[in-house]
């Protein structure tokens, strides 16, 4: 009878510590969550690399091959110019409309 009370306990003991293991461990159920969610991330950052290589390498033979493309490259990258061309360059931001100063009273300083 005691042999079986043991036996019980140690079975009870094996089993809590296989479900600790199973639970909380480095190869557990939380740490397989958190490799499955980071494969999925490195896969779909594979396929975007992939594109832009795909991409890229039809690119160059474009230029290897297409005389039309590469100018049209070197016109847009390097602002080159054919004959009787003008380049008109805009900036990006728009210097902000001056707002006329005031004086000491609040009083723009033109209306005086």
């Amino acid at each position: 009878m005691i042999w079986r009370r043991f036996l019980l306990t140690a079975l009870i003991f094996f089993n809590v510590f296989l479900l600790y293991n199973l639970i909380w461990s480095d190869n557990g159920i939380f740490a397989y969550l958190e490799l499955k969610s980071r494969h999925e991330q490195l896969k779909q950052r594979l396929e975007a690399v992939n594109d832009k290589s795909l991409d890229l390498s039809q690119e160059i033979r474009w230029l290897k091959t297409d005389q039309a493309f590469t100018e049209k490259m070197a016109r847009s990258q390097m602002n080159y110019l054919k004959d009787n061309e003008i380049l008109y360059q805009f900036p990006k931001d728009p210097p902000a409309a001056k707002e006329p100063e005031r004086d000491k009273e609040g009083k723009r300083a033109d209306a005086q």
